[in-house]
């Protein structure tokens, strides 16, 4: 069987350092926040060439923090792709804001910057660019919107970790980013985990008191806040993996590129990668009109796949409330009808990889 993703590979490829830092955390005594949760988001924050970084339980309480500091809440809008993981909605919707849908450019998966200024009213309060799959949004025209309309961003850069846009990294752009270190994600922890980032003192103050019941000083809660911190076992997890990110990214790269170099001439759609993005493949996704059948046919040869996402969020339960209809956003829809991941990982084998290109070579013919 070869998997969609492989942890355990890519635990055994560090095993001494993550083992390391696990123990020498557990014989340190501290558990929830300290001293390792201080050392990791120094050093997040330095790697993106930001001044704050803010250690969370998830990355939906990320978003969820970064809404709640810039005080946005029930009656406001904010504009989000209508493709992407349900977080992005549900978060919005979660502080009591309407989340408005803009379609997304089907080569990309991001966001459609020519759509964004249409879907703006005098209730928008913010623009949520989502790094979709590791590709990055084209953040200067989004900037440009949001500073013409007087709108915050927030980046949702949980796929899009080392990602690039114009040479700068992903994250770094809005008013706040938001990092998720789910186990899968390419710099992921062996549990939840997430961060929000910053440049603004203000917003990093005040999302360090909503991480803890809306503290400033122990036991003073100034504001009705969350329990959502990093633990420090995962920080000193994260930690031994960062110095890897780079070669984990690179690697990814390479596998994508083989991939495309081998199913491109297909009757599928591969990844793309505009001229001024580094994309780092948090997933390798193709497009095809037999999605369903293709999927069937690699679980049949033992080649584990995967969905991302049968169905668009504004087509969801939660957003009926909204009026959205079937139709609203076809390049999204059509995306969740199509799309399929294929295995990849650092640690896939030129030997698997040419058993998965093989299967789906057989399949479309």
């Amino acid at each position: 069987m070869i998997p969609l993703v492989d942890l355990t590979a890519q635990y055994h490829s560090i095993k001494k350092e993550i083992d390391s830092a696990v123990l020498s955390t557990l014989e340190s005594g501290h558990f929830i926040l300290g001293p390792k949760v201080t050392k990791f988001e120094e050093d997040i924050a330095s790697l993106l060439n930001l001044d704050f970084a803010v250690g969370l339980a998830s990355g939906t309480d990320a978003l969820v923090l970064a809404l709640r500091a810039l005080d946005i809440g029930a009656g406001d809008e904010v504009i989000i792709p209508a493709y992407t993981f349900f977080a992005t909605a549900g978060t919005v919707m979660s502080v009591g804001a309407k989340p408005v849908m803009v379609d997304i450019d089907p080569q990309t998966y991001q966001i459609d910057v020519n759509k964004i200024e249409v879907a703006i009213t005098s209730k928008t309060k913010a623009i949520i660019p989502v790094h979709l799959y590791g590709h990055p949004a084209e953040m200067n025209p989004i900037l440009e919107i949001a500073r013409k309309h007087n709108l915050k961003v927030i980046e949702d850069n949980a796929q899009g970790f080392g990602a690039e846009y114009l040479g700068k990294k992903t994250g770094s752009f809005g008013d706040i980013g938001c990092l998720s270190f789910f186990p899968t994600k390419n710099l992921g922890a062996f549990g939840d985990g997430g961060m929000v980032v910053t440049n603004d003192s203000k917003l990093a103050e005040r999302m360090r008191m909503l991480r803890t019941h809306g503290w400033k000083k122990k036991y003073y809660s100034e504001e009705v806040g969350y329990n959502s911190r990093l633990d420090a076992i995962q920080a000193a997890i994260l930690q031994a993996k960062l110095p890897h990110l780079d070669s984990w990214n690179d690697k990814r790269r390479e596998l994508a590129k083989r991939y495309n170099e081998h199913l491109a001439s297909l009757d599928i759609v591969t990844p793309l990668e505009k001229e001024w993005a580094k994309h780092v493949y948090h997933l390798y996704i193709i497009r095809s009109e037999k999605r369903d059948a293709l999927q069937k046919f690699l679980k049949e040869k033992g080649i584990a796949s995967e969905v991302y996402y049968p169905i668009p969020p504004h087509l969801s339960e939660p957003c009926k409330k909204f009026g959205y209809k079937e139709g609203d956003f076809p390049f999204a829809e059509q995306a969740s009808q199509e799309t399929l991941a294929l295995p990849l990982y650092p640690e896939l084998t030129e030997g698997q990889q040419d058993e998965v290109i093989g299967a789906v070579k057989a399949f479309v013919g």
